[in-house]
């Protein structure tokens, strides 16, 4: 019989994986410059999302983390539109942060979808890709399909996100961009997989689980097959 409660790592570890998504749509707005390479602060806590990804379709399977990317995007979705009509109240006349806040929270709709977007689609071709290796490798060989899936869904998410952004950009340049930002982010997954691959191995043991989806529907829209 498939488990399908919901245990309290796997809840506080959602809450994290929501923070994180929301996080780094907030630190996009600034770009930081190291030498010739210009990449947006998100791209230091969006990775995180990857890897809590992988630790969810490792441990708990494809069904569950695919409905933790959906609580994700929702909860993205309905912060984006506050933050919208918060940017369009009238600001009261002794309030002079109004400039200041709208930059920072003021998402042009085609940024706005793009983001959504490319989280969706990035996110659940992360968790189908690690879900399809760890059964073709018998549940052997973690690391390798951490990276690989990620890199997957880097790839997608960049493909998506950037050409809808960024329209308009010589190629050359926004080719450029992509690669660095999928190199940092996967560089990054690199780094600290040992604490990820701890971090897995100690669930497994806690939760007394680690699913394998041989039977599973990767529809990505069957929210609620957990």
């Amino acid at each position: 019989m498939r488990k399908t409660s919901l245990s309290p790592a796997f809840l506080l570890m959602a809450v994290l994986f929501t923070v994180c998504l929301i996080t780094s749509n907030l630190f996009a707005v600034k770009v930081f410059a190291i030498g010739k390479i210009t990449l947006p602060c998100a791209v230091l806590i969006f990775p995180v999302s990857y890897i809590l990804n992988d630790c969810f379709t490792e441990v708990w399977g494809y069904r569950k983390a695919r409905l933790v990317i959906w609580m994700a995007f929702a909860m993205n979705l309905f912060v984006a539109l506050a933050a919208q009509l918060a940017v369009a109240l009238p600001a009261a006349s002794f309030w002079n942060g109004g400039e200041h806040f709208d930059f920072v929270f003021k998402m042009a709709p085609r940024i706005l979808a793009a983001s959504l977007l490319a989280f969706l689609a990035g996110s659940t071709f992360n968790a189908y890709v690690l879900s399809k290796m760890k059964i073709a490798q018998g549940g052997k060989g973690f690391s390798l399909r951490a990276i690989v899936s990620s890199l997957a869904g880097e790839c997608l998410d960049s493909l998506i996100f950037m050409p809808i952004a960024f329209w308009g950009t010589p190629v050359r340049d926004l080719g450029w961009m992509m690669l660095c930002q999928v190199t940092f982010k996967v560089l990054f997954e690199i780094l600290i997989l040992p604490v990820t691959s701890a971090v897995v191995t100690r669930l497994k043991s806690a939760e007394e689980v680690d699913a394998f989806d041989v039977d599973v529907h990767y529809n990505p829209f069957k929210i609620f097959d957990i």
